[in-house]
Protein backbone atom coordinates (compact mmCIF):
# COMPACT_ATOMS: atom_id res chain seq x y z
CA UNK A 1 0.00 0.00 0.00
CA UNK A 2 2.51 2.38 0.89
CA UNK A 3 4.83 1.24 -2.37
CA UNK A 4 1.64 2.11 -4.58
CA UNK A 5 1.36 5.36 -2.78
CA UNK A 6 4.78 6.33 -3.61
CA UNK A 7 4.76 5.61 -6.99
CA UNK A 8 1.79 7.59 -7.40
CA UNK A 9 2.96 10.90 -5.20
CA UNK A 10 6.10 10.33 -7.38
CA UNK A 11 3.92 10.63 -10.76
CA UNK A 12 1.89 13.41 -9.52
CA UNK A 13 4.72 15.30 -8.92
CA UNK A 14 6.49 14.34 -12.56
CA UNK A 15 2.88 15.68 -13.67
CA UNK A 16 3.17 18.76 -12.23
CA UNK A 17 6.77 19.40 -12.99
CA UNK A 18 6.02 18.76 -16.77
CA UNK A 19 2.76 21.09 -16.94
CA UNK A 20 4.80 23.98 -14.54
CA UNK A 21 7.73 23.73 -17.54
CA UNK A 22 5.59 24.20 -19.85
CA UNK A 23 3.62 26.85 -18.47
CA UNK A 24 7.00 28.86 -17.93
CA UNK A 25 8.15 27.80 -21.72
CA UNK A 26 4.44 29.03 -23.69
CA UNK A 27 5.06 32.12 -21.31
CA UNK A 28 8.62 32.80 -22.78
CA UNK A 29 7.88 31.57 -26.33
CA UNK A 30 4.57 34.15 -26.65
CA UNK A 31 7.17 36.99 -24.80
CA UNK A 32 9.84 36.41 -27.11
CA UNK A 33 7.73 36.90 -30.21
CA UNK A 34 5.62 39.35 -28.70
CA UNK A 35 8.91 41.38 -28.29
CA UNK A 36 10.42 40.67 -31.92
CA UNK A 37 11.26 43.16 -34.21
CA UNK A 38 8.44 44.48 -36.72
CA UNK A 39 5.00 45.08 -36.24
CA UNK A 40 2.06 42.32 -37.50
CA UNK A 41 -0.50 45.10 -37.51
CA UNK A 42 1.29 46.38 -40.63
CA UNK A 43 1.43 43.11 -42.44
CA UNK A 44 -2.43 42.30 -41.93
CA UNK A 45 -3.60 46.10 -42.63
CA UNK A 46 -1.87 45.14 -46.48
CA UNK A 47 1.41 46.59 -45.88
CA UNK A 48 2.76 49.98 -45.54
CA UNK A 49 1.32 51.44 -49.15
CA UNK A 50 -2.11 51.03 -47.90
CA UNK A 51 -1.37 51.73 -44.02
CA UNK A 52 -3.14 54.56 -42.45
CA UNK A 53 -3.30 55.64 -38.83
CA UNK A 54 -7.24 54.57 -38.95
CA UNK A 55 -6.42 51.34 -40.82
CA UNK A 56 -4.11 50.66 -38.24
CA UNK A 57 -6.14 51.04 -35.12
CA UNK A 58 -8.49 49.06 -37.15
CA UNK A 59 -6.46 46.15 -37.17
CA UNK A 60 -4.85 46.16 -33.70
CA UNK A 61 -8.29 46.22 -32.36
CA UNK A 62 -9.28 43.29 -35.03
CA UNK A 63 -6.37 41.45 -33.51
CA UNK A 64 -6.71 42.46 -30.79
CA UNK A 65 -2.91 43.54 -30.58
CA UNK A 66 -3.72 46.51 -28.66
CA UNK A 67 -4.43 45.07 -25.28
CA UNK A 68 -1.57 44.55 -22.90
CA UNK A 69 1.22 41.50 -23.07
CA UNK A 70 -0.55 39.93 -19.78
CA UNK A 71 -4.17 39.80 -21.45
CA UNK A 72 -2.59 38.81 -25.16
CA UNK A 73 -0.89 35.62 -23.67
CA UNK A 74 -3.85 34.96 -21.54
CA UNK A 75 -6.52 34.54 -24.08
CA UNK A 76 -3.45 32.85 -26.25
CA UNK A 77 -3.44 30.09 -23.66
CA UNK A 78 -6.88 30.03 -23.08
CA UNK A 79 -7.67 29.32 -26.73
CA UNK A 80 -4.22 26.72 -26.77
CA UNK A 81 -5.96 24.88 -23.92
CA UNK A 82 -9.03 24.29 -26.21
CA UNK A 83 -6.76 22.69 -28.82
CA UNK A 84 -7.40 26.28 -30.44
CA UNK A 85 -4.18 27.77 -32.31
CA UNK A 86 -5.22 30.72 -33.95
CA UNK A 87 -5.46 31.48 -37.76
CA UNK A 88 -2.31 32.43 -39.53
CA UNK A 89 -1.70 36.16 -40.48
CA UNK A 90 -0.37 35.09 -43.59
CA UNK A 91 -2.25 32.27 -45.23
CA UNK A 92 -5.77 33.31 -43.27
CA UNK A 93 -5.71 29.27 -42.21
CA UNK A 94 -5.80 27.43 -39.26
CA UNK A 95 -2.42 27.01 -37.62
CA UNK A 96 -2.86 23.54 -36.23
CA UNK A 97 -4.08 22.46 -39.63
CA UNK A 98 -0.72 24.03 -41.24
CA UNK A 99 0.87 22.19 -37.93
CA UNK A 100 -0.34 18.73 -39.20
CA UNK A 101 -0.08 19.08 -43.29
CA UNK A 102 4.16 20.09 -42.26
CA UNK A 103 4.34 17.57 -38.91
CA UNK A 104 4.60 13.86 -40.55
CA UNK A 105 7.46 15.26 -42.96
CA UNK A 106 9.28 16.47 -39.53
CA UNK A 107 8.73 13.11 -37.69
CA UNK A 108 9.93 11.32 -40.07
CA UNK A 109 13.12 12.90 -40.71
CA UNK A 110 13.95 13.08 -37.35
CA UNK A 111 13.11 9.35 -36.84
CA UNK A 112 15.12 8.54 -39.98
CA UNK A 113 18.15 10.07 -38.00
CA UNK A 114 17.83 8.65 -34.98
CA UNK A 115 17.53 5.38 -36.50
CA UNK A 116 20.78 6.66 -38.40
CA UNK A 117 22.61 8.06 -34.88
CA UNK A 118 21.61 5.42 -33.07
CA UNK A 119 22.73 2.33 -35.34
CA UNK A 120 25.83 4.18 -36.21
CA UNK A 121 26.79 6.22 -33.51
CA UNK A 122 26.15 3.23 -30.46
CA UNK A 123 27.83 0.92 -33.17
CA UNK A 124 31.37 3.08 -33.34
CA UNK A 125 30.90 3.88 -29.75
CA UNK A 126 30.94 -0.32 -28.96
CA UNK A 127 33.63 -0.55 -31.68
CA UNK A 128 35.81 1.66 -29.99
CA UNK A 129 35.28 0.74 -26.65
CA UNK A 130 36.29 -3.25 -27.04
CA UNK A 131 39.28 -2.15 -29.66
CA UNK A 132 40.41 0.36 -26.74
CA UNK A 133 43.83 1.43 -27.53
CA UNK A 134 44.35 0.11 -30.84
CA UNK A 135 43.74 2.10 -34.14
CA UNK A 136 40.37 1.30 -35.10
CA UNK A 137 39.56 3.30 -31.43
CA UNK A 138 41.83 6.03 -32.79
CA UNK A 139 40.08 5.99 -35.86
CA UNK A 140 36.57 5.97 -34.46
CA UNK A 141 37.50 8.86 -32.17
CA UNK A 142 39.11 10.96 -34.66
CA UNK A 143 36.44 10.36 -37.38
CA UNK A 144 33.71 11.19 -34.75
CA UNK A 145 35.82 14.46 -34.01
CA UNK A 146 35.38 15.37 -37.34
CA UNK A 147 31.76 14.72 -37.79
CA UNK A 148 30.97 16.59 -35.08
CA UNK A 149 32.83 19.67 -35.84
CA UNK A 150 30.67 20.06 -39.22
CA UNK A 151 27.68 22.35 -38.76
CA UNK A 152 24.97 20.91 -40.41
CA UNK A 153 24.20 23.20 -43.40
CA UNK A 154 27.91 22.73 -44.14
CA UNK A 155 27.46 18.57 -43.84
CA UNK A 156 24.21 19.76 -46.27
CA UNK A 157 25.47 21.24 -49.12
CA UNK A 158 28.71 18.95 -48.95
CA UNK A 159 26.47 15.47 -49.28
CA UNK A 160 24.23 17.48 -51.91
CA UNK A 161 26.97 17.79 -53.91
CA UNK A 162 28.74 14.68 -53.76
CA UNK A 163 25.81 12.36 -53.61
CA UNK A 164 22.82 14.63 -55.39
CA UNK A 165 25.18 16.43 -57.80
CA UNK A 166 27.78 14.54 -58.82
CA UNK A 167 26.98 10.81 -57.78
CA UNK A 168 23.40 11.21 -58.86
CA UNK A 169 22.71 8.80 -56.22
CA UNK A 170 20.34 10.61 -54.35
CA UNK A 171 17.35 13.54 -54.74
CA UNK A 172 18.28 17.10 -53.52
CA UNK A 173 14.18 18.29 -52.98
CA UNK A 174 11.35 16.66 -51.63
CA UNK A 175 10.16 14.24 -49.05
CA UNK A 176 9.13 11.85 -52.18
CA UNK A 177 5.77 9.15 -51.69
CA UNK A 178 5.35 6.20 -50.38
CA UNK A 179 7.67 4.38 -47.97
CA UNK A 180 10.53 3.87 -50.10
CA UNK A 181 10.39 7.10 -51.96
CA UNK A 182 10.37 9.16 -48.76
CA UNK A 183 13.31 6.77 -47.67
CA UNK A 184 15.35 7.43 -51.23
CA UNK A 185 14.10 11.60 -49.94
CA UNK A 186 14.96 11.88 -46.83
CA UNK A 187 18.24 9.80 -46.63
CA UNK A 188 20.37 12.83 -47.23
CA UNK A 189 18.73 15.03 -44.93
CA UNK A 190 18.42 12.73 -42.33
CA UNK A 191 22.83 12.18 -42.62
CA UNK A 192 22.93 15.73 -42.40
CA UNK A 193 20.85 15.69 -39.55
CA UNK A 194 22.63 13.09 -38.06
CA UNK A 195 26.25 13.84 -38.34
CA UNK A 196 26.57 15.75 -35.04
CA UNK A 197 24.67 13.36 -33.15
CA UNK A 198 26.28 10.44 -34.42
CA UNK A 199 29.73 11.70 -32.88
CA UNK A 200 27.96 12.58 -29.19
CA UNK A 201 26.42 9.47 -29.04
CA UNK A 202 29.90 7.40 -30.38
CA UNK A 203 31.93 9.24 -27.58
CA UNK A 204 28.71 8.81 -24.62
CA UNK A 205 28.93 4.75 -25.77
CA UNK A 206 32.40 4.55 -25.43
CA UNK A 207 33.12 5.97 -22.31
CA UNK A 208 29.69 4.30 -20.63
CA UNK A 209 31.41 1.15 -22.03
CA UNK A 210 34.39 2.02 -20.78
CA UNK A 211 33.21 2.56 -17.42
CA UNK A 212 31.36 -0.76 -17.32
CA UNK A 213 33.57 -2.59 -18.21
CA UNK A 214 36.12 -1.47 -15.20
CA UNK A 215 33.43 -2.59 -12.69
CA UNK A 216 34.50 -5.40 -10.22
CA UNK A 217 31.89 -8.19 -11.69
CA UNK A 218 33.35 -7.20 -15.03
CA UNK A 219 36.63 -8.57 -13.51
CA UNK A 220 35.67 -11.58 -11.93
CA UNK A 221 33.31 -13.06 -14.77
CA UNK A 222 36.84 -12.46 -17.05
CA UNK A 223 38.45 -14.19 -13.93
CA UNK A 224 36.26 -17.29 -14.03
CA UNK A 225 36.44 -18.01 -17.76
CA UNK A 226 33.54 -16.25 -19.12
CA UNK A 227 34.03 -15.30 -23.14
CA UNK A 228 34.85 -12.26 -23.74
CA UNK A 229 31.76 -11.65 -26.36
CA UNK A 230 29.72 -12.98 -23.62
CA UNK A 231 31.59 -10.35 -21.07
CA UNK A 232 30.67 -7.60 -23.14
CA UNK A 233 27.02 -8.22 -24.04
CA UNK A 234 25.34 -9.15 -20.78
CA UNK A 235 27.86 -7.41 -18.49
CA UNK A 236 29.64 -4.34 -20.09
CA UNK A 237 26.82 -3.29 -22.38
CA UNK A 238 24.24 -4.41 -19.85
CA UNK A 239 25.22 -1.51 -17.24
CA UNK A 240 26.23 1.22 -20.06
CA UNK A 241 23.00 1.19 -21.33
CA UNK A 242 21.61 3.55 -19.00
CA UNK A 243 23.78 6.90 -20.35
CA UNK A 244 23.17 5.66 -23.94
CA UNK A 245 19.72 5.68 -23.90
CA UNK A 246 19.60 8.52 -21.93
CA UNK A 247 22.06 10.13 -24.42
CA UNK A 248 20.09 9.01 -27.58
CA UNK A 249 16.60 10.47 -26.19
CA UNK A 250 18.38 13.53 -25.19
CA UNK A 251 19.73 14.35 -28.46
CA UNK A 252 16.68 12.96 -30.56
CA UNK A 253 14.50 15.33 -28.45
CA UNK A 254 16.53 18.12 -29.45
CA UNK A 255 16.50 17.22 -33.39
CA UNK A 256 13.06 18.74 -33.78
CA UNK A 257 14.59 22.18 -33.58
CA UNK A 258 18.03 21.30 -36.03
CA UNK A 259 15.55 20.50 -38.82
CA UNK A 260 14.79 24.24 -39.76
CA UNK A 261 18.51 24.07 -41.32
CA UNK A 262 18.33 21.15 -42.93
CA UNK A 263 14.41 21.22 -43.98
CA UNK A 264 15.45 25.18 -45.58
CA UNK A 265 18.57 23.56 -47.79
CA UNK A 266 16.83 20.58 -48.54
CA UNK A 267 14.08 22.20 -49.81
CA UNK A 268 11.42 20.46 -47.44
CA UNK A 269 8.25 21.27 -46.73
CA UNK A 270 8.45 20.57 -42.30
CA UNK A 271 7.47 22.81 -39.60
CA UNK A 272 11.42 23.81 -39.39
CA UNK A 273 10.46 25.57 -42.87
CA UNK A 274 6.99 26.75 -41.77
CA UNK A 275 8.48 28.49 -38.56
CA UNK A 276 11.46 30.15 -40.75
CA UNK A 277 8.52 31.08 -43.32
CA UNK A 278 6.77 32.71 -40.25
CA UNK A 279 9.46 34.79 -38.49
CA UNK A 280 10.06 36.38 -41.58
CA UNK A 281 6.56 37.56 -42.67
CA UNK A 282 5.78 38.46 -38.95
CA UNK A 283 3.09 35.50 -38.66
CA UNK A 284 3.30 35.49 -35.01
CA UNK A 285 0.67 33.02 -34.52
CA UNK A 286 2.38 29.73 -36.52
CA UNK A 287 5.89 31.10 -34.69
CA UNK A 288 4.34 30.50 -31.57
CA UNK A 289 2.63 27.10 -32.11
CA UNK A 290 5.18 25.90 -33.78
CA UNK A 291 7.84 26.61 -30.86
CA UNK A 292 5.47 25.54 -28.48
CA UNK A 293 5.40 22.43 -30.43
CA UNK A 294 9.05 21.92 -29.86
CA UNK A 295 9.58 22.63 -26.76
CA UNK A 296 6.63 20.50 -25.76
CA UNK A 297 8.30 17.36 -28.00
CA UNK A 298 11.52 17.98 -26.23
CA UNK A 299 9.85 17.94 -22.80
CA UNK A 300 7.78 14.73 -23.17
CA UNK A 301 10.65 12.83 -24.78
CA UNK A 302 12.81 13.88 -21.95
CA UNK A 303 10.57 12.93 -19.48
CA UNK A 304 9.50 9.54 -20.97
CA UNK A 305 13.76 9.16 -20.95
CA UNK A 306 13.49 10.01 -17.37
CA UNK A 307 10.66 7.25 -16.60
CA UNK A 308 12.86 4.53 -18.37
CA UNK A 309 16.47 5.43 -16.87
CA UNK A 310 15.62 3.63 -13.54
CA UNK A 311 14.44 0.57 -15.39
CA UNK A 312 17.65 -0.41 -17.39
CA UNK A 313 19.95 0.80 -14.57
CA UNK A 314 18.98 -0.51 -11.25
CA UNK A 315 21.84 2.05 -9.52
CA UNK A 316 19.67 5.13 -10.43
CA UNK A 317 15.99 3.36 -9.06
CA UNK A 318 17.42 2.32 -5.81
CA UNK A 319 19.18 6.25 -5.31
CA UNK A 320 15.77 7.60 -5.96
CA UNK A 321 14.33 5.31 -3.84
Amino acid sequence: MGMGKGIAVRLVRRLAGVLATLLAASFVIFAAVYAAPGDPAVFLAGGRDKLTPERLAQVRAEYHLDEPLAAQYGRWLWDCLHLDLGRSFKYSDQVSDLVAARFPTTLQLVLYATVLFVVLGVGAGILAAVKRSTWVDSAVVGVTTLAASVPSFVAAIALVSFFGVRLGWFPVTGSGDGFLGTVHHLTLPALSLALGALALVSRVTRQAMVDAAASDHVAAARASGVPEREIVRRHVLRNALGPIVTMCGLVMAGMLAGTVVVETAFGLSGIGSLLVGAINTHDFPVAQAVLLLMVTGYIVVTTAVDAVHPLLDPRVKEVRS
